[in-house]
């Protein structure tokens, strides 16, 4: 798929990195991307994970990668990453250091390197949906070729919930 795909696919098949791209008619009206893949797709929401572009201790900025149906731990992520405070990062600055848009932003093939966080419950999935760098569009892969490809640390960042 080359030429044709978005950077997170073209990066995948250039490195090797064995995935499955899925597709699927997104809804604006959805309340929730992740979720809306996770029904769309009939994968179980612990194995859809959603990627939340973060503010370490006021403006250094990190990717967090957990499942859909969790929120985000913001302590723990900020540790995870060496701070103390971190806080959702202005969705406009999440989509200028992505180069994706909001509801579309894959961990995989940013425009600027930035540091990644799995959480650490993706370890006991044979494999994982993460966004394919445009809504509508999933990447399955295997957990540690995510981390490989995005030399992400993993760690507990999710909390049961939204």
């Amino acid at each position: 798929m080359p030429g044709r795909g978005t950077r997170a696919t073209e990066l995948l098949a250039s490195r090797g990195v064995a995935h499955t791209v899925h597709s699927y008619p997104h809804d604006p009206r959805h309340h929730s991307y992740g979720l809306e893949a996770s029904e769309a797709l009939g994968v179980p929401p612990e194995r859809v994970f959603k990627t939340l572009i973060v503010a370490v201790d006021g403006g250094r900025l990190a990717v967090a990668v957990l499942p859909v149906a969790a929120s985000l731990d913001l302590k723990a992520l900020a540790a995870a990453v060496g701070g103390k405070k971190a806080a959702l990062a202005d969705p406009a600055a999440a989509e200028r250091a992505t180069g994706y848009v909001t509801g579309g932003i894959s961990p995989v093939g940013q425009r600027r390197p930035l540091p990644v966080v799995l959480d650490a419950s993706a370890a006991g999935q044979p494999t994982v949906f993460c966004s394919a760098g445009q809504r509508g569009l999933e990447i399955e892969l295997a957990p540690a070729d995510l981390v490989a490809v995005t030399s992400a640390i993993t760690a507990p960042i999710a909390r049961p919930g939204h």
